[in-house]
């Protein structure tokens, strides 16, 4: 599983919920978060560089838990390795068509990701009559590369990102960036009760649990697997953010420096 710094946690947090017998071997690119910014050849570059660091550990699925790098690198890198690649657009988006009552949708993320249109191009291939609406949060994510998102400064960041969607009459949001959900609170407060919250998280696991079990791989040990965590930036900064997200689940593995070969 891979993401641009620490968003991803929320998919790993999923993932180890809903399959807990599996093993993940997760990596944040710490050191170049965030990808919002970048350009689209810098995204794939940095996504295939972590896909081939990943692939020494013989995976049986990679997870691009990072909605920039799904949205510009997805169907790359599902032609570049022999084993099933997940992103988090189209489970995001089947989440969001699932919640809606009124069909008016909304959906916040990145530069890269808001640019690409790509969540509105999945909603009207799920739904041709949802309509959608989206807005370039950039200042969310290095709040929580940061260790910010439980901040006053947070709450602050988001009311003033997000005040042009109140008046509109939507009633279900899409957090389109992993790192989002760490400022699930606060955006919930801002967008106010009657407005949804969609975290791709969810539905991404459940996609990789059906896909490893039509293939036969679903894990079956009772033992409890070791997972192991990667970055290239400041391990601890990582490691707290990780052990506030995932609790007691990290405290034993260790976050290490691996990339700087490739930096």
């Amino acid at each position: 599983m891979l993401d641009s710094g620490v968003g991803g946690l929320t998919v790993v947090k999923e993932v180890m919920r809903q399959l807990p017998q599996e093993q993940i071997i997760y990596f944040g690119d710490t050191a170049r978060s965030p990808y919002g910014p970048r350009s689209s050849d810098e995204v794939r570059l940095f996504t295939r560089q972590i896909v081939d660091y990943l692939i020494q550990f013989q995976p049986k699925m990679i997870v691009i838990a990072c909605n920039t790098a799904t949205a510009v690198a997805l169907e790359e890198i599902r032609a570049y390795v022999p084993v099933p690649v997940v992103g988090v657009i189209y489970p995001g988006a089947r989440a969001a068509l699932s919640a809606t009552k009124t069909g008016y949708i909304g959906v916040i993320g990145t530069d890269g990701t808001i640019r690409s249109g790509a969540y509105e191009l999945a909603l009207k291939r799920l739904s041709p009559h949802v309509e959608a609406v989206s807005k370039a949060c950039p200042t969310f994510a290095p709040l929580v590369e940061k260790g910010l998102f439980q901040s006053s400064e947070a709450l602050g960041v988001v009311r003033e990102s997000l005040e042009p969607l109140r008046s509109l009459p939507l009633d279900t949001l899409i957090l389109g960036c992993t790192h989002y959900p760490f400022l699930t609170d606060a955006i919930q407060l801002v967008m106010g009760p009657d407005v949804q919250l969609i975290n791709s998280a969810e539905e991404t696991a459940r996609e990789i649990s059906t896909i490893l079990h039509d293939k036969g791989e679903l894990a079956h040990s009772l033992d409890t697997p070791v997972h192991q965590f990667f970055c290239s930036g400041d391990p601890e900064m990582f490691q707290k953010i990780a052990r506030a997200w995932l609790g007691e689940q990290i405290c034993a593995v260790p976050v290490v420096w691996r990339m700087s070969q490739i930096l």
